[in-house]
């Protein structure tokens, strides 16, 4: 077999196994899709809480409704595979995190997803798709744990503060939260909106919920 038939098959293949998984993440969500957040509180609401730990703590609590939508729980599993859709089943097709979080040797994440959302296939995409470290998985962990682990430096990336501001509003892949494709409940709010309750957060304090 030649070398370019060969690279014609696992291409082949490969569109297979992904219009297969978005058939049947398609047909799991036809019944008992939750009701998801839409819309996120504007910091100004915030303002007539007098203390300023606990504005600082609801801050942080509405902003969390984005850390912990299916758009971003997905990708921070508690184990080696990824969930998917707004039911944050189990992926179809099966696939483990691999070494970096890039998918395991000869099933990359990139064999699927591309650099963007491929919408015939309902496939997601961003030019840097992967999986969060353990160290930051947020599946089944409360809002107080999320909150300790953003500010943990051993933990989400040698990053400070400022540097977690910095992220979640330029990563291309936090944005894409906002902008997942046919078949997906976006993220609450905007990515603005979710940055400026981060940012009112760090001001009054980053004050965490009791875990």
């Amino acid at each position: 077999m030649s070398a370019a038939m060969h690279k014609v098959l696992i291409a082949v293949a490969a569109a297979a196994v992904v219009l297969t998984g978005a058939a049947v993440q398609t047909f799991s969500q036809t019944n008992d899709v939750p009701e998801l957040p839409t819309e996120l509180k504007a910091v100004s609401t915030f303002a007539d809480i007098a203390d300023t730990q606990s504005r600082s703590i609801a801050l942080f609590r509405e902003a969390s409704k984005v850390l912990q939508h299916p758009r971003c729980v997905n990708c921070h599993p508690a184990g080696d595979r990824p969930s998917q859709g707004d039911l944050m089943r189990p992926h179809q097709p099966v696939v483990m995190r691999g070494k970096d979080g890039h998918g395991a040797p000869g099933l990359a994440c990139t064999t699927c997803h591309g650099g963007a959302n491929f919408d015939p296939a309902r496939v997601p995409g961003d030019p840097h798709w992967h999986l969060a470290p353990l160290s930051m998985a947020w599946e089944g962990k409360s809002v107080g744990y999320i909150c300790n682990q953003l500010k943990d430096p051993r933990r989400n990336g040698n990053r400070d503060i400022a540097a977690i501001l910095k992220h979640v509003s330029t990563d291309s892949l936090v944005k894409w939260g906002w902008n997942p494709g046919p078949g997906r409940t976006p993220a609450p709010g905007s990515n603005a909106e979710f940055v400026a309750l981060l940012q009112a957060w760090a001001d009054t304090g980053a004050h965490c919920p009791v875990p």
